[in-house]
């Protein structure tokens, strides 16, 4: 079953390289995260999400997160949280503000 992964400043390279990963950004004092979190879990318990995806999550403002943004110049400009993008072998392929689960299957249907 998926599993939404708590990325951090040792893993996001290797997760980011993965053949298919959706990334989550968000903050810790984010409510509008925590939603979308608890969003993607309960859709994870469902059993529907696609086991050959990874999911990972990084909150922006936790300490040591330097070289992520450095390496991915782009999450300077992001502005509304949650942001979300789907990496295939470790290329931004798509990205979109918010959280909604029908956006998300939509754009993984259509990557997969």
């Amino acid at each position: 079953m998926p599993e939404l992964e708590q990325i951090d400043r040792t893993s996001w390279e290797e997760f980011l390289n993965a053949p298919f990963a959706f990334l989550m950004l968000g903050k810790n004092d984010c409510q509008a995260c925590a939603d979308w979190t608890e969003e993607l879990n309960t859709w994870f318990a469902s059993g529907e999400a696609p086991a050959d995806v990874r999911f990972g999550k990084i909150l922006l403002d936790t300490p040591g997160m330097g070289r992520f943004k450095i390496a991915q110049p782009w999450v300077s400009e992001v502005d509304i949280l949650p942001f979300n993008a789907i990496f295939v072998d470790g290329e931004r392929v798509k990205e979109w503000a918010g959280g909604k689960l029908s956006r998300l299957q939509n754009r993984l249907e259509r990557l997969m």
